[in-house]
């Protein structure tokens, strides 16, 4: 027989009911994140946009003739690199921090410098390894060793095959050697497509609807890079400037390969159905090959182009030419680490995180997980300050030193971009007078102070008009020591 509560059981239960009863339990409710604005960018552009800088590698008979283009009569003879090392290729590309390298397998001129089985005109004819070598799996290997990502560029304009300008044959043999490099190499990051070709070149319709399903079937993360993507689109020019105004989202329907509005490119579209940031392509020498004659461009015009690509919205695809040993030529490795070195000076600190932080309001109130606190973490993605409510007539975020003056000149703002690119203008302020104004944010804008150094107790950043609530994911303040107040970067 059970024994019955005692009197002091009884008490206990009846005071925890009576405390229910007065004090009932509230149901912790968690401020879920703000809806996405369409488009997004797929998770293969959001790996790519955060690599921020990729590089080129053009290389083939170019090199050894001294053109920029070639004819597609040279002799595979002439393709001879006496000291090939695609390791010092790599060693290059990641002492410069990047991650994603693409090589020219095959340009204009319809020379492979990989043994295809649909054409002679290629390695196993050239004299290097005795017809044995193979660039594209050297390069490939090396890059594999060290971590590095793999993208390829086939062009589409061959002036050697003369199969060239009759559409079914041609398109036939260029889907067989995409296949050959897309099964062979294993992942591949990214594919390059364009549409340049000369003026006197066959009528050629090429079957891009084609190709780019060939691509997907073969290569399920890649992204796709043409003027009209699908996965990245080409910025309009080839000096690595985007526009003051940066979209990653535009209308496909509006593009077309080898012959797309550059202005339309460079800036994309706020009204944009789909998510196609933009790649800035240069060369850090004047022409895409290696010339005896040329030198790599100084700091000052790389810290340029940094800062109108990668500084507005855009990933920064830097070309580097090997040599006619093979080499990549030592004053384009020194350049790269004096680049490397001084973006890393500029960035590495950010005065931000030393101020104290507060904003116009915040998403799900102070416990709601979207505080202005946000931005000074090392999420640039997915964590972000969110303001309480997109009809509010003022959204800004306000850093105050707490001991002595902040003294920078450069501003870093990024958006929460995986939620959809929002924001179409903002303004900057020091002790409350405004410093710098722009358009577009996106995944990054770098605002280098047209007058120099500022100082100041507080800095406040206004969002002034945007298509939906702003999101910003990460704030900097940094100073520049190669920028000088008349304008021009110290070398």
């Amino acid at each position: 027989m059970a024994k019955p509560y005692s009197s002091m059981s009884c008490l206990i239960i009846t005071t925890f009911t009576l405390l229910q009863f007065i004090f009932p339990s509230q149901e912790v409710k968690i401020t879920p994140p703000p809806l996405p604005i369409l488009p997004l960018p797929s998770y293969a552009q959001l790996k790519w946009q955060q690599r921020e800088l990729i590089m080129f590698f053009h290389f083939g008979v170019n090199t050894f003739t001294d053109r920029e283009w070639g004819t597609g009569h040279e002799n595979p003879s002439i393709f001879n690199p006496t000291r090939l090392d695609a390791n010092q290729w790599v060693d290059t590309a990641v002492q410069a921090g990047v991650s994603l390298i693409i090589l020219t397998a095959k340009h204009h001129d319809g020379f492979c410098l990989w043994p295809s089985k649909y054409t002679d005109y290629s390695v196993i004819r050239s004299p290097w390894k005795n017809g044995q070598g193979d660039v594209v799996k050297e390069f490939v290997n090396a890059a594999k060793a060290r971590g590095v990502d793999v993208g390829l560029y086939l062009s589409p304009w061959d002036r050697h095959d003369k199969r060239y300008g009759k559409n079914k044959e041609y398109n036939e043999h260029y889907l067989a050697q995409l296949q050959e490099l897309l099964n062979k190499y294993g992942d591949v990051k990214e594919i390059w497509f364009d549409g340049a070709k000369g003026s006197n070149a066959p009528n050629m319709t090429y079957y891009f609807d084609d190709w780019f399903a060939m691509v997907r079937e073969l290569q399920s993360t890649i992204n796709i890079f043409s003027d009209a993507g699908p996965g990245v689109r080409w910025v309009g020019n080839e000096d690595g400037f985007a526009g003051s105004t940066s979209w990653s989202t535009i209308n496909r329907t509006l593009l077309s390969i080898g012959n797309s509005n550059a202005d339309y490119l460079n800036s994309g579209d706020p009204k944009g159905t789909d998510w196609l940031p933009p790649e800035c392509d240069v060369s850090i020498r004047k022409g895409w090959f290696w010339h005896k004659s040329q030198a790599p461009k100084n700091l000052s015009d790389l810290l340029e182009i940094y800062y109108k690509s990668v500084g507005r919205n855009c990933v920064l695809l830097l070309n580097v030419p090997p040599n006619k040993q093979g080499l990549i030529s030592d004053s384009d490795v020194q350049r790269l680490k004096e680049f490397r070195s001084a973006i890393d000076t500029i960035f590495s600190t950010n005065l931000a995180t030393k101020c104290s932080i507060k904003a116009s309001s915040q998403r799900g109130g102070k416990n709601g997980g979207f505080g202005p606190e946000n931005v000074l973490d090392n999420d640039h993605l997915w964590t972000y300050w969110a303001p309480r409510d997109e009809d509010e007539d003022d959204h800004w975020i306000e850093f105050k030193a707490k001991d002595k003056p902040l003294r920078f000149n450069v501003v870093r703002i990024q958006e929460a971009i995986g939620l959809g690119q929002r924001i179409k203008k903002h303004e900057i302020y020091v002790n409350g007078m405004k410093i710098a104004n722009g358009t577009t944010i996106g995944y990054k804008k770098l605002h280098r102070l047209e007058k120099g150094m500022v100082s100041g107790y507080s800095v406040r950043i206004r969002i002034i008009e945007s298509r939906a609530i702003p999101l910003i994911s990460s704030v900097g303040l940094h100073f520049d020591p190669f920028w000088n107040p008349n304008g021009q970067v110290a070398t």
